[in-house]
């Protein structure tokens, strides 16, 4: 099963090769990874998706709380959170093709068509990732892409309530 996890983790260097190293040494593969700042530029967010039950989830979430550099893990799966994922596709579209890809992306209305070159049209996609899969693999049958480009899964917790204020608040919890 797809499993979203989100880490908040100090902002320093090597703590990114510490929580890979984890899921490298236990054999666990990441699907998709995005790390960026967030409102406090000494706290960084891991969002990762890997395949596992529950035992597996629950193991990579104890393991991965004793990671000095981990300040909270979440298992974000099952509609606790809000995901998105950026999808550039290139696709070459025969003018035979055209209607089926106009009619695609009428279906899809966060696609968008960023640049068309010698018949090569650069689409733009974003949703979540199940969302994604579906618009890629619909374009597929319309005409199958040159080349493509996703982002990763970004998430957040649903609600209004922050995570922290600040690393000093999230360190003193």
């Amino acid at each position: 099963m797809r499993r979203l996890i989100s880490i908040l983790l100090q902002n320093e260097a090597g703590a990114l090769a510490r929580v890979a190293g984890l899921f490298a040494a236990r054999g666990y593969n990441i699907d998709s990874l995005t790390v960026a700042a967030t409102h406090d530029a000494a706290v960084s967010r891991l969002t990762l998706v890997t395949v596992g039950d529950d035992a597996v989830i629950d193991q990579i979430v104890k393991q991965s709380r004793k990671l000095v550099d981990v300040i909270e893990i979440e298992d974000l799966t099952g509609g606790s959170a809000i995901e998105s994922e950026l999808l550039i596709v290139r696709v070459h579209v025969a003018d035979a093709a055209l209607a089926g890809f106009v009619a695609c992306l009428r279906r899809h209305p966060r696609a968008y068509v960023v640049e068309i070159v010698a018949g090569v049209r650069t689409v733009e996609y974003a949703g979540s990732g199940a969302e994604v899969d579906e618009f890629l693999a619909e374009l597929t049958r319309v005409s199958p892409p040159v080349e493509f480009a996703r982002s990763g899964t970004a998430a957040l917790p649903r609600g209004s309530a922050p995570r922290f204020e600040s690393l000093a608040a999230a360190l003193s919890t």
